[in-house]
């Protein structure tokens, strides 16, 4: 039908063109604050634009629930504002035959939003993650480059060696400067070797050299000559902790061996079902609300729906608090907020069919209302 060929042409090209500005002031923002944490020396500088991508990937689904909601939101406003909806209803069409050509459109929109909230956002959140601490764990000698002034992960070290054989594990002309519990520390030596120790740990040994503790100024302040100092620069493996949350799938979240983080887990597989729950719903939602008077021409509509998404989206946060903590059950928490929604657009369809009767008749069967 024409009409449907239209209304789903307009629907892919808005929805498009609202995505891409979603996703241009989402990677704006993520631009800004991981480079600021790349700034304060939280994460590598040459990991950002992974981190970057993986944060984008992360809120896809969201993204596309709002572009869903919004780009329906404005053909049918427009379609209204330019009396193409009194042609569809001069055809003997309602705004229930709206209904069948959004959903072919919204469905697999639908769908790709259920399997970016179901494996890519804990994927993503996982390797973000993993990126970030494998920077943060890092060992002090893989930062060491010859010729460099080089900080420690912690900020507690400072490292200087003009030359440096990784193979032969051989440095000459170190600079090693300490702040611990205050006191600054300065070693310096022509040669040294790198020293690894069972357990994994790894060492600069400095051989025939000077260490300065304390401040020259002061009383305290001493120089020690020394035949060998050894700094320690990796501690022992550190396992990678235990994966959050959003970081889990599904398989992890419906089989969480701790009942301590069962409620956590299944407050965060609630969350994850809701939101495609939660595009259909504002979907159906926003084919009666996008009616405008032809002749007032204005977009009212437009800031119900913000209202709207903004309750329903933290309806559906504060639902998962509540199973998070135990108050509510999962089974419980995860039907009445979709099923309110669906009986919203359920009301505001039957208030447009027949907008000549009161608003409570219109919910009635047209057996009754007609009388």
């Amino acid at each position: 039908m024409i009409f449907h060929q239209a209304l789903r042409r307009e629907l892919s090209y808005t929805t498009g063109g609202v995505f891409l500005v979603l996703v241009t002031i989402m990677v704006t923002t993520l631009v800004i604050r991981i480079l600021g944490f790349a700034a304060n020396g939280a994460v590598n500088p040459e990991d950002a634009v992974v981190l970057i991508a993986l944060a984008t990937l992360g809120y896809l689904a969201v993204l596309l629930t709002v572009s869903l909601f919004v780009a329906t939101l404005i053909v049918l406003v427009r379609w209204y504002k330019d009396s193409e909806m009194i042609v569809w209803f001069a055809s003997g069409l309602s705004i229930t035959n709206l209904i069948r050509p959004v959903l072919q459109f919204a469905t697999p929109l639908i769908i790709i939003i259920a399997l970016l909230a179901l494996f890519i956002w804990p994927w993503a959140n996982r390797e973000s993650t993993l990126i970030s601490q494998r920077f943060q764990q890092r060992d002090d000698v893989s930062m060491v480059s010859a010729g460099q002034f080089k900080e420690s992960a912690k900020a507690e070290r400072v490292f200087f060696i003009e030359e440096l054989d990784i193979d032969k594990g051989e440095v000459k002309n170190i600079f090693v400067a300490d702040s611990k519990n205050g006191k600054l520390s300065v070693a310096v030596s022509s040669t040294g070797y790198i020293q690894n120790s069972e357990g994994g740990e790894k060492s600069i040994v400095l051989k025939k050299g000077r260490r300065y503790e304390g401040e020259p100024t002061q009383p305290d302040f001493r120089i020690l000559e020394f035949e060998e100092y050894s700094t320690k620069i990796r501690s022992k493996e550190t396992l990678a902790p235990a994966p959050r949350d959003r970081e889990k799938t599904i398989h992890e979240l419906m089989n969480e061996p701790n009942p301590a983080f069962i409620n956590p887990s299944r407050a965060e597989l609630l969350w994850r079902i809701g939101l495609p729950l939660m595009a259909l719903g504002l979907v159906l939602i926003a084919i009666p609300l996008a009616y405008v008077n032809p002749r007032l021409g204005n977009y009212t509509a437009m800031l119900y729906a913000v209202l709207i998404y903004l309750i329903y989206s933290n309806l559906l946060n504060l639902t998962q608090n509540f199973v998070s903590q135990g108050k509510i059950s999962v089974f419980v928490g995860i039907w009445p907020i979709h099923v309110l929604a669906f009986l919203i657009a359920f009301a505001l369809i039957r208030n447009r069919i027949n907008p000549s009767l009161k608003w409570w008749r219109r919910q009635l069967p047209s057996v009754f209302s007609s009388k």
